[in-house]
């Protein structure tokens, strides 16, 4: 079953510019600063892959460094973050690990040097769209992606030892979910991880942490995990398109109003301390302003390939005598395609967008979105059900293929954020659940085999120009379907035929910045600011 939040998929609302580099790192840091058994004095972050090679561009570097400092994603002071671990005395240094084919595209490890002379290594994995998981601990293979409550506890291999572990989680009526434990040799160091089925509170963590033989134990928190294994109510799950079909004409609600529901019935606090319909209109709040921020007020970008391009566009677009939307895109598209280029701009100076899916694509959706809207007089109301109906779609692709650029090319990026948009599109004009998700397909299907080539390792080229053309995807689809000209092949089919194609495009086009556009004599003789591809 899909088991992420709606704010996992219009989210996370965070600086910029790439939501599995900047966001997803941030969040790494944060879980490795949670791990670490006292004040941390000095940090090595190890990256490779795909963030070896462009973390410059991307500002995971930077984000990083903020996430062990403790700061949100969505902190402004991310982009000063190497000026305030100076100020806070933290050390840390940057090492390229290269390309390792065993990893995930997106790891890091970060090696942590704190008071008392402890030390951890905790390496993580961005898997895109600001999730991420925890792939080991001290060099030993976990696996905690955090939707769970998780505990970690690092204790001699001795006998009774787990033992006194489990009756302790037994008196505190917690129940164990799962229970994996990690040797490194016999009698040695072990690490055993807990997921539970119950909120683990400091009281738990100081009993646990007082047993015989253990060194610590510590509370994995992972920001941006689903935090909840499904609905409560069975007939709002849903692990597929023709089950999200079906559920809504058992209800006889529209894919919105459906996602809505469901998210509303999601154990735990999925919108933070806001309620959902509150944490939804944060969301189109963020989109307003990344939409049309650049446009009024242009800023460099910090590889300095952006700034003022979404204005031009604007400026150039007017329906009168010799303006191009005339001849051209027309109106509202023109409008769509400035405003996607206005949310790359701003993401593209770390400045606080929406991810939606990702920050390399959140230009599209709010882009189509809002531009219709302004068209068709529609209501907030009616454009959050919309949304509602993004993160749908958004939270289906993420489940059976992928949205990050490093697993699965732009088409997993730029054409996912067009499947979301074309179907909330459909939904805003009245169009039907079977519609709305036909429309998604033809976008998927428009988009299919799109690379993800970063010029520079930058999200700004061609990423800006592939949303503008995201907004044209989503709604041609849109009208296509409205129109009568559905998709011959079903979604999920659609959504499997995207999954294979990622697979099998090769590593250097998949956010490498090592094929395609980032890899000719111009890009790479030329990038300003950067240096990733020297």
């Amino acid at each position: 079953m899909v088991t992420m939040s709606a704010f996992e998929v219009l989210g996370p609302i965070m600086v910029g510019p790439s939501s599995s580099h900047t966001a997803g790192a941030l969040r790494i840091a944060l879980v490795a600063r949670s791990l670490a058994p006292a004040p941390i004095i000095h940090v090595d972050f190890v990256l490779y892959n795909s963030f070896s090679r462009t973390h410059v561009g991307h500002g995971t570097d930077r984000a990083l460094v903020a996430g062990i400092l403790g700061l949100a994603p969505d902190d402004i002071r991310v982009r000063r973050s190497f000026e305030l671990a100076r100020d806070a005395g933290l050390g840390f240094s940057i090492t390229e690990g290269g390309r390792n084919e065993s990893l995930h595209p997106n790891t890091v490890e970060i090696r942590m040097a704190c008071e008392g002379g402890a030390s951890i290594s905790v390496t993580g994995e961005s898997l895109g769209g600001g999730r991420v998981r925890v792939s080991s601990i001290n060099g030993v293979r976990v696996d905690i992606a955090g939707d769970m409550p998780t505990i970690f506890v690092e204790h001699r291999d001795l006998p009774g030892v787990l033992a006194a572990l489990t009756r302790k989680l037994s008196t505190a009526n917690v129940n164990i979910a799962t229970m994996s434990t990690f040797r490194e040799e016999r009698g040695g160091r072990a690490y055993t991880v807990f997921e539970v089925d119950e909120p683990v509170g400091s009281r738990l963590l100081e009993l646990l942490g007082a047993t015989e033989h253990v060194e610590f134990a510590s509370q994995v928190n992972v920001p941006g995990a689903a935090g909840a294994a499904e609905p409560v109510e069975s007939g709002l799950s849903f692990a597929s398109g023709s089950q999200l079909l079906a559920a809504c004409g058992a209800r006889q609600l529209s894919i919105g109003e459906l996602m809505r529901a469901r998210e509303a019935e999601l154990a735990g606090d999925v919108g933070g301390s806001l309620s959902p319909d509150a944490a939804m209109a944060r969301v189109l709040e963020v989109m307003r302003s990344e939409t049309t921020e650049a446009i009024t007020r242009p800023k460099a970008s910090l590889g300095g390939l952006l700034g003022g391009q979404a204005a031009s566009v604007a400026a150039g677009g007017g329906t009168g005598e010799g303006g191009l939307a005339r001849a051209l895109l027309g109106s509202t598209l023109t409008r769509a395609t400035a405003f996607a280029m206005a949310t790359l701009e701003r993401s593209a100076t770390m400045g606080v967008i929406v991810a939606a899916p990702t920050a390399g694509s959140a230009g599209v959706v709010p882009g189509a979105l809002l531009a219709c809207a302004e068209a068709t007089g529609a209501e907030d109301a009616a454009i959050r059900r919309a949304l509602w109906n993004a993160a749908a779609v958004g939270a289906l692709i993420s489940t059976n293929a992928t949205v990050a650029g490093a697993e699965g090319g732009c088409q997993a990026e730029v054409g996912t954020a067009s499947a979301m948009a074309a179907s909330a599109l459909v939904e805003l004009l009245g169009g039907t659940p079977a519609q709305c998700l036909d429309a998604a397909s033809l976008a998927i299907a428009n988009t299919l085999g799109l690379v993800c080539d970063p010029v520079g390792g930058m999200v700004e080229f061609p990423c800006q120009a592939r949303n503008a053309m995201g907004v044209a995807c989503a709604m041609s689809s849109a009208q296509l379907v409205l129109s009568g000209v559905g998709c011959p092949i079903p979604f999920d089919e659609v959504v499997d035929a995207m999954a294979a194609v990622g697979a099998a495009l090769p590593a250097t086009l998949r956010e490498t910045a090592e094929g395609g556009l980032a890899a000719t004599p111009t890009a790479r003789g030329g990038c300003p600011g950067c240096g990733a591809c020297a």
